[in-house]
Order: C-alpha cells, then sequence, then structure tokens
C-alpha cells in the first residue's frame, strides 16, 4: 500500500475512533453521575425526616411526583410494541411490588434509624445478594473468588455497623435489617426480571414496574394514614421533588444510557463511586461523623465488590 493510501485510510478510520471515544467518556460520565444521583436519596431522605415526617408520607410524596414521569416512559417505550399478555400484566405487577415499591418503602424505613453512609454500603451488597438468591433458586456455582469477595465486602459492612449500634443502640439494628431487607428485594426483582427484560425491553419494564410501585405507595398512604397526614412541612414538598426527579428519574435513565454506551460491566464498576458519594455528601451535608470505622468498612466493601465482580467474570 503506498503512503498515500495508507493516509486515506487512517484519515477514514479516525472518526470512527474519535466517535468510540466519545462515546466511552460519555458513558463513564453518564454512569458516575446516575451513581451519585442515586446515592444522593439517602441524603435527601435524610434531611426530609428532620421535619417530623414519617416513612408512608414521605415515600407517598416521592412517588407521587415521579409517576407522571415513570408513565410517560412506559407510553414511549410501548408505542408500536405488541400488547402485554395477562402473564406480562402479573410480572410487573410482581416486580413492580418487590424490585419498587416494597425495596424503596424498607430503604425509607430504615434510613429512619441509621446514618445514610451505612445505608449504602448495605444497598451495595446487592450484586451478592443476586448470585446467592441464583445458588439457592437456580443451583448455580458460585467461584472461589466470588466467595472471597462476598466475606470482604460483608466484613466490611459489619465493621461500620459494629460501630454505629454502640453510637445509636438496638435501633441501628432494626434499621440496617429493614436496609438488607431492601437489598433482598430488589435483588429479587433483578433475579426474576432477566426474562421479562428480554421480551418488554428494559425501558417499557422499567417504566411500567415503577408506575406499578408509585401507584402501590400512594394506595399505601391512603389506607393507613388520613388525608390530614398529607400537610406537611413545605420543604418536604420540595426535597420529595428533588427526590423524585434528580435521585429517582434521572439516575434511571442516566444509567441505561451509560449501559448503551459501554456495557453494564463498565457501567456497574463505575456505579463503585455511589457509596463514596454518600458518605462525603453525609459529611457535607448531614454532619454525619467521618470515623475510621467507616472509612476501613468503605474500603473493605467496595475492594469486596472488585474481587466478586471480577471474579464472575
Amino acid at each position: 500500500m503506498s503512503r498515500s493510501s495508507e493516509q486515506k485510510a487512517l484519515t477514514a478510520q479516525n472518526p470512527r475512533a474519535q466517535a468510540a471515544t466519545k462515546s466511552i467518556a460519555s458513558g463513564l460520565l453518564l454512569a458516575t453521575f446516575g451513581a451519585i444521583a442515586f446515592s444522593g436519596k439517602a441524603i435527601i431522605v435524610k434531611l426530609a425526616y428532620r421535619y417530623g415526617v414519617d416513612a408512608v408520607t414521605l415515600i407517598m410524596y416521592r412517588m407521587l411526583f415521579a409517576l407522571p414521569i415513570f408513565a410517560v416512559m412506559a407510553w414511549w417505550a410501548s408505542r408500536g410494541k405488541a400488547a402485554l399478555t395477562r402473564k406480562d400484566w402479573l410480572g410487573v405487577l410482581w416486580l413492580g411490588f418487590t424490585g419498587y415499591y416494597l425495596a424503596s418503602f424498607l430503604d425509607f424505613a430504615g434510613l429512619a434509624y441509621i446514618s445514610a453512609s451505612l445505608e449504602r454500603l448495605i444497598l451495595y451488597l446487592n450484586p451478592t445478594l443476586v448470585l446467592l438468591l441464583g445458588l439457592v433458586l437456580y443451583r448455580r456455582r458460585i467461584s472461589a473468588p466470588q466467595i472471597m469477595g462476598m466475606a470482604i465486602s460483608y466484613s466490611g459492612v459489619v465493621l461500620v455497623f459494629g460501630h454505629e449500634i454502640t453510637l445509636l443502640g438496638p435501633e441501628a439494628a432494626w434499621g440496617a435489617l429493614l436496609v438488607f431487607l431492601s437489598a433482598v428485594s430488589y435483588a429479587l426483582y433483578l433475579v426474576y426480571s432477566g426474562e421479562m427484560v428480554k421480551r418488554l425491553g428494559a425501558l417499557r419494564l422499567v417504566g411500567l414496574a415503577t408506575t406499578v410501585a408509585c401507584l402501590c405507595c400512594i394506595l399505601q398512604f391512603l389506607l393507613l394514614r388520613p388525608l390530614s397526614a398529607a400537610a406537611v412541612a413545605p420543604e418536604v414538598i420540595w426535597l420529595s421533588v428533588l427526590n423524585a426527579t434528580l435521585c429517582t428519574a434521572a439516575p434511571v435513565l442516566m444509567v441505561m444510557m451509560a449501559i448503551e454506551r459501554i456495557g453494564a460491566s463498565l457501567a456497574a464498576q463505575t456505579g463503585m463511586v455511589g457509596p463514596m458519594s454518600t458518605i462525603l455528601m453525609g459529611v457535607l451535608i448531614l454532619g454525619e461523623p467521618f470515623t475510621a470505622w467507616v472509612a476501613a468498612g468503605t474500603v473493605l466493601v467496595i475492594a469486596g465488590i472488585f474481587v466478586f465482580s471480577r471474579g464472575g467474570k
């Protein structure tokens, strides 16, 4: 090949290489911002609790403001697609109940008793719970590096939990249990959603399931609280709007767009900034103490999840 031909070939390839680089860069940014936005949810919930609101009312407002967004998402993703069968609807109802309603409510309830930092570390164990459920339900094998990664991660959570229970007492144990059950509930959603994601598409399933969850949270409030309980401080309303948009709908879209650009594996690894951002915001915004115990526990959890994710490849 002549020199001029080589130059022409390089010129033709260069735009494709630049486009690929831009796609990776934008994907990493979307995954990072999505993880940080998700992490902000715990901070907003803790701030709202300072105004005397309870979990039932607070999650109702969050889902009330998020409902229009997710309903439009479901409608948009359903355009031109086949109608859902009865089996599909039953699946959507079940996944919406377990993956978004129950998981969200348990998380909100747990945050009333523990710090935002411990909450995020517990939720970050979710990949290990998915694997354990796969072992129990489908007899999927677990590799030695994955077992090692789980042991490291759980030791980090136990370290932070042990320190927190000495400060907050038995209530911390109850809060940690609620958040752990929230993680289990969402892990069940992930385990059972695989087939439906292939059939309906991720955006359509998320839109429909979250719409179901929003309606469940609103119905829960109507059944358990008088309408007068909806009279809350204006700050709670604005925090709920922020929670519904910036920390609920926006990160869902950002993470999905990131997965399209860089893949699920790299997007998940980028999500490791989540616990660190929660701890930083907890210290700066909530005034939560940053101790050596929290630092050591965070390092162990993140390192364990990294070893775990590498061991599954």
